[in-house]
């Protein structure tokens, strides 16, 4: 027998769509907007049914944008022959607030996992081929993910490339700044050490 209206139960059901939230969390949210905030959610439901509406994909990265071009790809000042590609607009977010990259994107939302049937054209490869068939591009930036998925997709992205792109090149992986070895996974550690770059005394 249900606990809650029919209305509740949907409200419930939809916040599962979340990543990371379960039953009990999407119940909790749930609550939470009905009981102590129903001006925020009544925002939330005008800003999410909006930016469904008005946000699409850039036609030149696939970035999340509501113009055909997104703000990364229109601006004059960012270098068109500095390509990097990344599985997710949220990749884009973390390398921009970083910093000291001034190139442009392309991202691929997913990556290649045949087993779910993601492939190519899934993860707009064939767009990707395209654009560096024109021949602006001098290097182009791997930055999927340390995953068997994001690594299999940097592999059949490097081998379409090769031909077209004067310069490949992979972000590295390894020990982060500030980390202690024995607490370093084993996976992580493997690509340090196979990373690892010549040092010179001053």
């Amino acid at each position: 027998m249900p606990s809650f209206s029919p209305a509740l139960e949907a409200l419930i059901e939809s916040l599962r769509c979340l990543p990371g939230v379960g039953p009990k969390s999407a119940q909790r949210m749930a609550l939470h907007l009905l009981e102590r905030d129903r001006e925020g959610a009544q925002g939330l439901a005008v800003a999410l049914g909006d930016a469904v509406e008005r946000v699409g994909n850039c036609e030149r990265c696939r970035n999340l944008s509501e113009d055909p071009l997104c703000v990364i790809c229109a601006d004059t000042r960012r270098d068109p022959g500095l390509l990097c590609i990344v599985e997710t607009p949220g990749d884009i977010l973390a390398i921009e607030q970083a910093g000291g990259f001034r190139g442009q994107y392309f991202v691929l939302m997913g990556h290649l996992s045949p087993i779910d049937g993601v492939g190519p054209e899934d993860i707009g490869l064939p767009l990707l081929e395209e654009r560096a068939g024109t021949g602006e591009l001098r290097e182009v930036i791997l930055a999927t993910n340390p995953t068997a998925e994001g690594e299999a997709t940097a592999y059949y992205i490097t081998r379409m490339l090769e031909p077209l792109v004067p310069q490949l090149s992979r972000i590295a992986h390894g020990v982060p700044l500030g980390g202690e070895l024995e607490y370093v996974d084993g996976t992580t550690l493997a690509h340090a050490f196979s990373g690892r770059q010549p040092v010179r005394s001053a």
